[in-house]
């Protein structure tokens, strides 16, 4: 898509046009925006919605933890909600209100020191709190359906939203509610009051965990498959087992790697591309098929355009 930020609605944030996109992504690869908008508040992504003309595409990036953006970058308007605003957590008695940009780890981090119990699991999620709504992500046993009690948004048209939690249709690492809805706001319920260092120190024992079993140091995307089967199914399936199986584990395509130390996370070495990467994740999807008869499903975003020839 072609047009000059000239024609795009004034904002009161930051509107860049050709954004690189690599250096938002964990992955640090992909084309750029045609257009980036980092938005002040509220507000000024309402207004620039709803001015914005309705063949425009929009795409909302997170942090870009378990996503890849493909080499051809993204067309239309790229969505990034930044900054102290759009980080911002506050709580009231058991329960906490946490803007789409505040990270797992900081709502965590928030709860526990407030001395709110239930939300310790987030410190295990990578990635932004309103990423991780969309795919009803979860770890050690836990997940967003469990706590979420409803989810702020702007609609495409520029209208503010709220859908409660029996209308978002939360499934294992799934959710129904329309992807053109921009969220901007979680609201969560605790389980109960704890002593806040026990908290922290349930949260210091998952970031323990998280580094023992997993590549965090490197250029990754977090679990790339869900689990074939949902939590709590008896002899449940997982992926990396299955991955692990079918000799995937070290497995290579370009810059790209299976990870040696978990092999449900793929890795930049250095000099991967998005095609490598999302290559890699099909060899490794064709090579499980092939082996157990099971159709691992992307749990990774994977948005954009293919590179062109």
């Amino acid at each position: 898509m072609s047009f000059d930020l000239e024609s795009l609605p004034q904002v009161r944030g930051k509107l860049l046009k050709d954004a690189p996109l690599a250096p938002y992504t964990w992955f640090r690869v992909g084309g750029a925006a045609d257009a980036l908008f980092l938005p002040a508040d509220d507000a000024d992504l309402a207004s620039f919605l709803k001015a914005l003309p309705e063949e425009v595409p929009v795409t909302v990036l997170g942090v870009g933890s378990n996503t890849i953006v493909r080499d051809g970058g993204i067309e239309g308007v790229v969505v990034r909600l930044m900054g102290a605003y759009w980080g911002s957590v506050k709580h009231h008695d058991t329960s906490v209100s946490a803007r789409a940009g505040a990270l797992d780890l900081s709502v965590a981090k928030a709860a526990a020191k407030a001395g709110i119990s239930g939300l310790s699991f987030l410190s295990g999620i990578p990635g932004s709190i309103g990423g991780a709504v969309r795919t009803n992500a979860g770890c050690y046993g836990a997940e967003l359906s469990d706590v979420v009690t409803a989810v702020d948004g702007i609609s495409r048209a520029g209208e503010p939203v709220t859908l409660q939690r029996k209308d978002i249709g939360f499934s294992y690492r799934h959710t129904d509610f329309a992807s053109k809805i921009v969220v901007t706001q979680l609201h969560l319920a605790g389980c109960g009051t704890d002593d806040p260092e026990t908290l922290a120190e349930e949260i210091a024992e998952h970031q323990r965990r998280r580094a023992e079993t997993q590549p965090i140091k490197d250029k990754t995307g977090g679990s790339t498959f869900a689990n074939p089967d949902p939590p709590g199914t008896p002899d449940a399936r997982s992926s990396w087992k299955l991955i692990d199986a079918a000799g995937c584990r070290g497995l290579r395509v370009g810059g790209a790697m299976v990870s040696e130390k978990h092999c449900n996370f793929l890795i930049n070495t250095g000099e991967a591309t998005a095609a490598d990467i999302e290559a890699l994740g099909e060899l490794v999807r064709a090579r499980v098929l092939e082996h157990s008869g099971v159709d691992l499903r992307w749990e990774i975003r994977r948005i954009g355009r293919l590179q062109s020839a």
